[in-house]
């Protein structure tokens, strides 16, 4: 459908548009990486090969440390290291050498890191405290034989800040009592029981330990839906901050093998409380952090200090559906934004909003403000910044009385994809179905739906665009979508569609971005 173009210079609608050359210096890198087609370019990746799970996120001195699922041989997934960069500001990243190498126990499946402040181990050397990694050791030769204790909890150690490791010489710290889904185990520290809680993935339920020193742990609770037949994966559990109240509540965060809003796998989470041995919530009400179809394994940062106060959280960019087929070549799979989570009360219950850091401004470029106007022949987002298919949009719209809100985003291909609202349905949605490469999954492409939460009169979008992802958080947070898609040509139009019925914009401002690398 031909789009009719509201140009800028023949109405009044940006009249505080201003441009901005400077850009920020990007830390250098090897000749031709991270160019290759489809190459996210502000999303973390690894330069090569396969890459999945965010595990072992951690801040300490200054530094954001990200380790993550990673098979260095190839862009498939097989024997499981984990892979680690470095960030002191969770937008441009440092690769650095893997850390966790597969070894007689099996490979280094999920897990996380934490500051042993106090030294509880006695694994920290010269006074320090370690930073110490829990993870799943994967016996394979177990798993073929068809055994169901294949799966392990251990730990390492480093006492330097990450750079070198040590693995534990009692592991694993946590037999297996067979159950053959028994993995990726999440550990903070608890300052009413002063003593560390691990939770972690039991097939169809989430197990909780407790240990006083890393090594000794006693199951002390599970949390799990009666019937549910779903593989439940990279469990979180933390206390929140109630935004309007101040109460204090726990969050645990799961997610899902199969059977998301949208299909495959996503990430959810309950709201509950927490006795220091057991997760007290109603598995009746579970909810999505993400209704797009590839925001996975989402976990959160660990030692984000009391002055920050934040709850930071990355997730996996793909769907097990079919990331280990998507059309890339030198490198597969990217991580979503980092968000910050915030828990809010909503009548009886409670919601989490998902906003992308405050330190993602770092990379605008450009940018220009829109005043409010109605649009009745399209207006042409990418003609107001200077851009390379890399933008932010931030736009606020008077809810339609019918009809759609389209964010169209094109090339010359005519390849596109939609982002809006439909106000007949009440639902936000992300349509890839001619978005471009398809053909490796049946379950590609495909119109996706968000439910709307908010019942206002103003229904906002906040977007970001890469040159392979589309992230959106829509009415503040309360919605999110993650989506990945594979063009021939990289989309460079972006317009508010118009074609259907006209639309009344209330503000907005779009930005050119900078690439990372």
């Amino acid at each position: 459908m031909r789009l009719l173009i509201y140009c800028i210079f023949f109405t009044q609608i940006l009249l505080a548009c201003r441009n901005s050359d400077s850009v920020i210096s990007v830390p250098e890198t090897p000749e031709n990486v991270y160019i290759e087609q489809h190459r996210p370019q502000f999303h973390f990746t690894p330069e090569a090969n396969w890459m999945n799970d965010p595990n072992g996120m951690v801040y300490h001195e200054g530094e954001y440390h990200l380790f993550y699922q990673y098979y260095p041989d190839s862009t498939g997934w097989g024997p499981m290291h984990w892979g680690h960069a470095v960030s002191t500001d969770m937008v441009f990243w440092e690769h650095l050498p893997v850390a966790l190498y597969p070894d007689s126990l099996g490979y280094i499946f999920s897990g996380s890191v934490v500051m042993d402040h106090g030294n509880t181990s006695g694994l920290g050397t010269d006074g320090k405290d370690p930073m110490i990694a829990i993870f799943t050791h994967h016996n394979m030769d177990g798993e073929r034989t068809g055994t169901l204790t294949y799966q392990t909890q251990s730990i390492a150690y480093s006492n330097d800040n990450g750079r070198t490791w040590t693995k534990y010489e009692g592991n694993p710290v946590i037999a297996n009592p067979g159950i053959k889904d028994f993995r990726d185990p999440k550990v903070i520290w608890d300052d009413v029981f002063n003593r560390w809680v691990m939770v972690f993935a039991a097939y169809d339920k989430a197990l909780i330990y407790t240990s006083a020193d890393l090594k000794d742990w006693t199951q002390t609770g599970s949390f799990g839906i009666e019937g549910d037949t779903r593989l439940w994966e990279c469990p979180d559990l933390f206390p929140m901050t109630v935004e309007e109240t101040g109460e204090i509540k726990w969050v645990l965060i799961t997610s899902i093998q199969k059977d998301a809003p949208n299909g495959g796998t996503a990430t959810s989470y309950f709201v509950g409380d927490f006795d220091g041995e057991q997760f007290i919530g109603d598995p009746n009400n579970q909810k999505w952090l993400d209704y797009g179809k590839d925001n996975y394994a989402l976990v959160t940062w660990a030692n984000i200090p009391e002055s920050d106060g934040r709850t930071l959280a990355l997730g996996w960019m793909s769907n097990w559906q079919y990331a280990q087929v998507v059309p890339t070549e030198a490198w597969r799979s990217a991580m979503t934004l980092p968000r910050s989570l915030t828990l809010h009360q909503m009548g009886d219950d409670y919601v989490i909003k998902s906003a992308p850091v405050k330190e993602l401004e770092k990379l605008r470029t450009s940018d220009a403000r829109i005043l409010s106007a109605v649009i009745k022949e399209g207006l042409d987002l990418g003609a107001i910044v200077k851009h390379d298919g890399l933008l932010e949009l931030d736009l606020t719209f008077k809810k339609p009385e019918s009809g759609l809100i389209d964010i169209h985003l094109s090339n010359e291909l005519e390849e596109y994809v939609s982002i809006g609202y439909s106000a007949d349905d009440d639902i936000f949605f992300v349509d890839r179905t001619f978005s471009g490469k398809a053909d490796f999954s049946d379950d590609f492409a495909d119109f996706h739906i968000a439910p709307r939460m908010r019942n206002s009169e103003e229904v906002r979008f906040h977007i970001f665009i890469d040159h392979s992802s589309v992230e959106v958080f829509a009415d503040d947070g309360l919605t999110s979508m993650t989506e990945i898609f594979f063009p021939n040509k990289n989309y460079m139009n972006f317009t508010i569609n118009t074609a259907i019925n006209e639309v009344e914009l209330l503000e907005g401002k779009v930005n050119g971005l900078q690439r990372i690398w």
